[in-house]
This record gives structure tokens, C-alpha cells and sequence, in this order.
């Protein structure tokens, strides 16, 4: 295996990911951000061959090995860390220490769904997830329509799962999740389901934001699922950068929209997604936050994972360049 990059190496080895001004999150204040793309791991990257998530420990000294900036975290790993006895003041001193920040992390609230009774219980698991990945020195937490996918999918009670149709009652059900991340010190940001029936869209997630009536909403859009869901990329140039949350990176190959799944996601550069002029149109609007390789590939996870972290950074690292150029 090659050697480690240094961090110094990685940082100083191409301008999109030299670290320089930094800019203001809705929720939280300051947040150092990078001049042009910052790389981010997101852990499911890097599962066990068995297809589950690795200790959160090991994930940080992947990401940070691999030359990473920042690490998008699932809010189960975090619990599984503190239900093993650890605390959440070393999590977040673990992460410092290894050169990291935490710029999102992943969670399932059902804070979209049309049943009140059940809408309140996501709002209470969203309020112990913001207070997770606050007290770890997180700043967002993903905000995708769970519980609201319809289709075949089923809900804790063996009913189907409703989609939302009316996206302004989204909306106003958006602005009372981010108002409660306003006082956790954690900025939620929808995101974009391609397999759903409710924000399968980069145009509905959009409305969702807009019409909630806040000036620190903001999306989460994926390069799999604009293509699964049916969206253009030519929308994504639409966004302003505060709109954007994190971008989600990832490539596929040439497979239908209805037959591809979340394991036909590969390392960025080697499918057919237009990549390169992706990134060129972020750029150009603006954005300045991290990009977050988010794979679920079967094949990766059977492989190294100290490998495929740095395979994935070094072929997004690729990319970047040509796109900004």
C-alpha cells in the first residue's frame, strides 16, 4: 500500500482544497470553510464487508489518514459510541485533534410525515440528534423525507408509507424543524431522495427551503439521486451557496434511472455522471463548502478501508481540479 499522505501534503497539493476565508453558518456562526471545495468523508463510505457501520474511532482515523477535511458522520454511529462508554467532550477532541471538522451529519427524524402524533415524535428524535452532533462540534444534520417515501416501503406499524403531496405543508413543517435547530446550534438541511415520492426532486427540496420562510434554509443535494430522481443538473446553477448545506459526491454507471440502487454508486470519475461540469456550475455560483464522497458500494466495502478512503479523495481530488481550473 503507498504511503500516507501528509495533511500538510494534501492541503498544499491543489488550490480547491487550500483552506482560507471563512464564511457563516445560519445556525451557529463561524465556520472555517475552504476557498474554493473542501473533501469530506461520509463514514458509509467505508463499511464492514457485512455492510455495517465501523466505530466511530476507527472512521475518524480513516478520514483523517486519507487526507480528508471533514467527516459526515451518522447520528447511529454516534450513539453506538456513547452506548460503548464513550463520552461526547473526547468524541469532539478526537475529531480536533485529528484535523477534522463536522460540517453535517446524517439522521432519520420522521419530522415531514403528515401525522401529527407522529410528525412530534420525529421532532423529539430530531432534537436528540441535533444535541448529538452539536455537542461533537457538528453545525447541520441531513433532513430527508423520512417516513414520507411512499411506494412499497412500510412505516414501525406495518402501514405504507404516505408520500407528502402538499410541499408548502412541507415547508411550514421544515421551518419548525429549523427553528428547533436554531436553538440546538444545528442547521438541518433537506435532502434530495431520488427513490422517493416526496422531494425525489432537486425543484421540490428547493420549494421546501424557499417557502418555509427562513433566511438560513438550506438543501442537500446528491449526485445519484438528481439523476434517480429525474432532476437536470443544469438546476443545481439555480442555487445560491448558502443554499447548499454539503453536496453530496458520487458517480454511477450507465444503468436506468428505475432499475439503479444505492450499491451502483462508484468512485467519482469512473461512471458517466458529468462530473466535471457539475462541479464547474457549483463553482461558479459561489460555493465555497465541502463535497462529500457518499458511497454504497458492496465491492468497496469488501476491500481495505483505509484504501478506499483514499482512493475516493484522490479521484474527487481529481475531478476538482479539472473543474476548477
Amino acid at each position: 500500500m503507498p504511503a500516507t499522505p501528509s495533511r500538510r501534503d494534501v492541503l498544499l497539493g491543489t488550490a480547491a482544497v487550500a483552506v482560507g476565508s471563512a464564511a457563516v453558518s445560519p445556525a451557529t456562526g463561524t465556520e472555517p470553510k475552504p476557498a474554493a471545495f473542501g473533501l469530506c468523508l461520509n463514514t458509509s463510505t467505508v463499511r464492514t464487508a457485512e455492510g455495517k457501520s465501523r466505530p466511530l474511532v476507527e472512521l475518524i482515523d480513516i478520514a483523517a489518514k486519507a487526507g480528508y477535511q471533514a467527516i459526515e458522520p451518522w447520528v447511529s454511529e454516534i450513539e453506538e459510541y456513547v452506548k460503548g462508554g464513550g463520552t461526547l467532550p473526547d468524541l469532539k477532541k478526537r475529531v480536533a485533534d485529528a484535523g477534522l471538522a463536522v460540517p453535517d451529519a446524517i439522521g432519520f427524524a420522521e419530522w415531514i410525515v403528515e401525522d401529527p402524533a407522529r410528525r412530534q415524535r420525529g421532532l423529539d428524535q430530531a432534537k436528540r440528534d441535533m444535541d448529538l452532533v452539536q455537542r461533537v462540534g457538528g453545525v447541520r444534520i441531513a433532513a430527508p423525507p423520512v417516513g414520507a417515501t411512499g411506494g412499497t416501503s412500510k412505516r414501525d406499524d406495518g402501514k405504507p408509507s404516505e408520500p407528502v403531496v402538499d410541499l408548502l405543508a412541507a415547508a411550514d413543517r421544515y421551518r419548525e424543524l429549523w427553528d428547533l435547530g436554531r436553538t440546538m446550534g444545528v442547521t438541518p438541511i433537506v435532502e434530495v431522495w431520488g427513490f422517493s415520492r416526496t422531494l425525489k426532486r432537486l425543484g421540490e427540496t428547493l420549494l421546501v427551503a424557499a417557502e418555509s420562510g427562513v433566511a438560513g434554509a438550506a438543501v442537500l443535494p446528491d449526485v445519484y439521486h438528481l439523476y434517480k430522481g429525474g432532476s437536470d443538473f443544469a438546476g443545481l446553477k439555480l442555487l445560491a451557496p448558502a443554499a447548499v448545506g454539503i453536496f453530496h459526491v458520487n458517480d454511477y454507471p450507465q444503468i436506468d434511472r428505475g432499475k439503479i440502487g444505492d450499491a451502483d454508486r462508484v468512485y467519482p470519475g469512473d461512471g458517466v455522471a458529468p462530473l466535471v461540469e457539475i462541479l464547474k456550475g457549483l463553482h461558479a455560483t459561489g460555493y465555497a463548502g465541502y463535497l462529500s464522497v457518499e458511497l454504497f458500494n458492496r465491492g468497496y466495502w469488501k476491500l481495505d478501508p483505509h484504501a478506499v478512503a483514499r482512493t475516493a479523495r484522490e479521484k474527487l481530488q481529481a475531478v476538482v481540479a479539472k473543474a476548477v481550473a
